[in-house]
């Protein structure tokens, strides 16, 4: 599962009121939830891309932090999308980077750049036994 911070000022519920809707919209029918962190996260079983075989996608609260979006898309082997022909791997790929676009506020970039510099904040923070 991936988490995703919104830009500064900015906070998810602002971003996307209809945080259901937009999911149905980007990846198809939600069929269940699922608890991540102590949150109820929204599952897509069937997603209409066959490239996706789930998704689960939602706002995760941590109280007096601001709310991040966590995101796990899982993915058919390469091999089986290369042989369905209804498979679009572009198509899933543009809106995956679209969903996280509008629900971010950041772009495919600045996202991978934010993340490198959380793994380098980690690092840098000494183990404690």
């Amino acid at each position: 599962m991936r988490e995703y911070k919104m830009r500064r000022g900015e906070h998810l519920a602002d971003r996307l009121p209809d945080l259901s809707g937009t999911v149905e919209e980007y990846f198809g029918p939600i069929t269940g939830t699922e608890e991540y962190a102590g949150s109820e996260l929204y599952v897509v079983g069937e997603p209409d891309n066959p490239v996706f075989e789930r998704i689960v996608a939602g706002a995760v609260d941590y109280g007096s932090k601001k709310d991040t979006l966590a995101v796990e898309f899982v993915e058919r082997p390469a091999a089986e999308v290369l042989d369905d022909a209804d498979a679009d791997p572009a198509a899933a790929v543009d809106a995956k980077n679209s969903f996280l676009c509008e629900a971010t506020g950041r772009d495919a970039k600045s996202r991978r750049e934010s993340m490198k510099r959380t793994v380098e904040d980690d690092a840098e923070t000494p183990d404690v036994d």
